[in-house]
């Protein structure tokens, strides 16, 4: 991961520990893809995708969470969930990070089966 992919990562996780979210986990990693972060709101279970642009000139960062990269964040959480005992409520956001000074947006439910 880049420099900036740290950043906004850093950026995303105070974010959303400002909003009372505890991070559980950053950087889930296996055969299937990647989580940014994993986290609980209260009793659920959120899987956090944290997208940065510069700008929206090329398509937002919102845009840029396709159907196949949708695909493999439900596949790696899915993962994620075969090791845990039960299964809690679960949900995957996005916090979208753009600009410079960056501006950050938290989409709750962005995608999910």
């Amino acid at each position: 991961m880049n420099r900036r992919g740290e950043a906004a990562e850093s950026l995303a996780a105070d974010f959303l520990r400002a909003q009372g979210l505890t991070i559980v986990k950053r950087n889930y990693r296996c055969r299937f893809g990647e989580i940014d972060l994993v986290a609980h709101d209260g009793d659920t279970l959120v899987f956090v995708e944290v997208r940065q642009r510069r700008s929206d000139a090329f398509g937002g960062a919102r845009e840029s969470i396709t159907a196949a990269k949708r695909k493999r964040l439900i596949t790696a959480a899915r993962h994620y969930l075969a090791r845990r005992r039960g299964t809690p409520p679960c949900r995957f956001d996005a916090v979208l990070v753009r600009g410079e000074p960056p501006q950050i947006e938290w989409v709750r439910n962005a995608f999910g089966e």
